[in-house]
């Protein structure tokens, strides 16, 4: 068989073209750098993959796929004079800032070698926590933004739960200097307990949002790190951010899976974050007007330390909603809803003893669907006791489960 062979030739990459584009020059695969001043520059452009016949000097586009790059993924975290400063696996790379795609800091974007940056492929960071640096970047991820549509009469009941929250959050972060002046203890740690879904995250943020205070919303998990001692500098880094601002709230949701009793059992990690969570709380100052939450169903598992006076020393129960609050809940988790006709809140409410907020407010989920599935843009009785019962079932499913678990693991 005949086979046409054409002779060697090179495989190069544009890296750079002069500013008049009379000469480009061409980054081999050692590294080496050549110039090329032949007429064919003149359609070629950055990141360009060529064919260079060197012995004439001819210059031909080549297949991409000759010159395997692999692309790299990073965040920016500086745009300075035209440049960018990318951080890219904790190493950082200068780049020129590129004409036709628009960065801010904290953008993840991707890019290659020979071509600087390509795409945005998030506007916000990946999280570093993964990563082994900490930075106001990372901070920023923990901001959350308040919801301006939230406000005390979309918390449902319990009143004397929301009294008592205005007076040890909203009341301190308003009146700071007022209770400086006086002397007194300033309230540094609110620990919020009860069981999931009644209502203490949407209570954290209500106040933030009513005492326009910057909120910093922490899963316990979220900040475990597998990099030594990443996790305690970003608890440090986070008390450090919310110290700047006029008023704050950092609010830890299940506290206990990051801060549980230390003993000879804990693993090094649980007890240094532990330790850095106590000395960040000690740290405030009369300045700070800064108030931490945190939520727990197991205040019994919390380290003893983090109870002590001075941190989380003021608490909050969250029980299940009475007879009256429920109906208060479902009225209210309804507000915004489209209802065809008055609705049987007091029915409902009799049926649902021991159910929690988010059971309630999710009987309108389903009552929503069962409307638009029969054509209707509004809820009506029907339902709403459907929603109910819907719910019902599937509270019964899960007991059941948890009951068939509890018995095989006796």
């Amino acid at each position: 068989m005949d086979a046409e062979i054409s002779p060697p030739q090179v495989v190069a990459r544009v890296k750079r073209l002069s500013a008049d584009r009379t000469t480009a020059f061409l980054e081999l695969r050692n590294g080496s750098i050549a110039t090329c001043t032949t007429p064919e520059i003149w359609n070629l452009e950055r990141g360009d993959i060529v064919f260079v016949d060197a012995d004439n000097g001819n210059v031909e586009f080549a297949p991409e796929e000759l010159w395997d790059e692999e692309p790299w993924v990073g965040v920016v975290r500086l745009l300075s004079s035209g440049q960018v400063i990318i951080d890219i696996g904790g190493r950082l790379k200068i780049l020129d800032e590129p004409q036709d795609i628009d960065l801010r800091e904290g953008n993840t974007v991707t890019g290659y070698e020979s071509r600087g940056i390509t795409q945005v492929i998030s506007e916000d960071p990946v999280r570093y926590i993964d990563l082994p640096t900490v930075d106001s970047v990372t901070v920023e991820q923990f901001k959350a933004s308040p919801d301006k549509s939230l406000s005390f009469e979309d918390f449902g009941g319990h009143a004397d739960i929301k009294e008592r929250a205005r007076e040890l959050i909203e009341v301190p972060l308003e009146h700071h200097e007022a209770l400086t002046k006086i002397g007194a203890r300033p309230i540094k740690g609110v620990l919020f307990t009860g069981l999931p879904g009644t209502g203490k995250t949407m209570l954290a943020k209500i106040i933030a949002h009513r005492t326009d205070a910057e909120f910093y919303e922490i899963s316990g998990p979220e900040i475990l790190s597998k990099w030594y001692g990443q996790s305690e500098e970003l608890i440090r880094k986070i008390f450090e951010d919310a110290a700047a601002q006029e008023r704050a709230i950092i609010f830890f949701d299940e506290i206990d899976s990051l801060a549980s009793q230390r003993n000879e059992d804990s693993h090094e990690a649980s007890r240094r974050i532990v330790g850095q969570l106590l000395s960040a709380m000690d740290g405030f100052t009369a300045e700070t007007n800064v108030i931490v939450i945190a939520t727990t169903n197991r205040p019994q598992d919390l380290d003893d330390a983090l109870r002590r006076p001075g941190r989380f020393d003021w608490e909050i129960n969250f029980p299940p909603p009475n007879l009256d609050d429920r109906q208060a809940i479902l009225e209210a988790s309804a507000r915004n809803l489209n209802k065809g006709e008055d609705l049987p809140h007091s029915k409902v409410a009799e049926k649902t003893a021991n159910w929690t907020p988010a059971e309630l407010a999710a009987i309108w989920s389903e009552a929503a669907l069962l409307a638009v599935m029969d054509s209707r843009d509004a809820i009506f009785q029907d339902d709403y006791l459907s929603g109910y019962e819907r719910v019902a079932q599937h509270r019964k499913r899960i007991a059941l489960k948890l009951t068939d678990r509890a018995a095989g693991n006796s």
